[in-house]
């Protein structure tokens, strides 16, 4: 487990530091609070009976991994990292909350060789994945709607790709000069495939609603935008639905049914804001 990214984490119990144990595979405060590291190289640091909310499922995953690797959002990555180290000296400990899988952190990380990083995400077959993503990340099962496993101030860029925002919390875990940034759908993302398939469409005020959930605790800094058009075959449309929160929605038999309908290949636009926040 990388040292800093270690360093960066508190005890879910009392809110300690919390360091390697002497065998590597346990994380350890002063007060004598354990948390062991499973099997797939992933820790939990959930408060004692306290369960996260339900996450992202194991074919949620597969589909996201199989997306990822074959390097359709290669530009929201790009994008992300140029958000992440615009300006200022290079990070230091990069957190990167609802992260899934790793993919867009390792991609940050590749472009920052100093930097170290932390993946927090509700579901366990996520973190198995992100423990994987890069040497110099690790992943920790939590619930980044309660009080993060962080310390205070101890995240120099705090990430967030299509996933929710802990305004008051992000705020506390965020060094003073640090910086989040948030990548968010704009409104004609994937709208290709909103209407033949009946996906979710993205709120047209989602932008306004993301600044208002983060302030007081967090002031808008810059704002970009990122737009890419794929040529996508049936296959990964399929695993383009079924790895995001339509596979909810929508049953694999109607998707499949839909999907079969479109031209092949299919162009699909990849629209997204790239904000930036700072502490006031």
């Amino acid at each position: 487990m990388p040292e800093a990214a270690v360093a960066a984490l508190a005890c879910p119990v009392c809110a300690g530091p919390l360091a390697v144990g002497e065998d590597g595979g346990v994380l350890r405060c002063p007060a004598g609070h354990s948390h062991d590291r499973a099997r797939q190289g992933h820790v939990t640091l959930l408060p004692p009976g306290h369960r996260a909310p339900s996450g992202d499922s194991a074919e949620m995953v597969a589909d996201r991994v199989a997306f990822l690797a074959a390097g359709h959002y290669a530009g929201i990555s790009a994008a992300l990292a140029d958000a992440v180290l615009d300006g200022g000296a290079e990070p230091g400990v990069l957190l990167d909350l609802g992260g899934g899988t790793g993919h867009h952190l390792a991609a940050v990380l590749d472009r920052a060789p100093g930097a170290s990083g932390v993946v927090l995400d509700s579901s366990p077959f996520a973190a198995r994945r992100a423990a994987r993503a890069h040497p110099r990340a690790m992943a920790v099962v939590a619930d980044t709607w309660a009080r993060l496993p962080v310390r205070d101030g101890a995240a120099d860029r705090v990430l967030v790709v299509f996933a929710p925002r802990n305004g008051p919390e992000i705020a506390r875990v965020l060094h003073p000069e640090g910086r989040l940034v948030v990548v968010t759908p704009a409104a004609d993302h994937l709208g290709e495939l909103v209407g033949p398939l009946n996906l979710l469409r993205v709120d047209p005020d989602k932008a306004a609603r993301l600044t208002g959930s983060l302030e007081p605790h967090l002031v808008p800094v810059a704002n970009a935008e990122r737009r890419d058009v794929l040529r996508l075959d049936h296959a990964a449309v399929g695993t383009l639905v079924g790895m995001g929160p339509h596979a909810r929605h929508l049953p694999a038999g109607i998707r499949a049914d839909r999907i079969a309908v479109l031209p092949e290949p299919v162009e699909v636009t990849v629209a997204v804001q790239v904000a930036v926040y700072r502490r006031p």
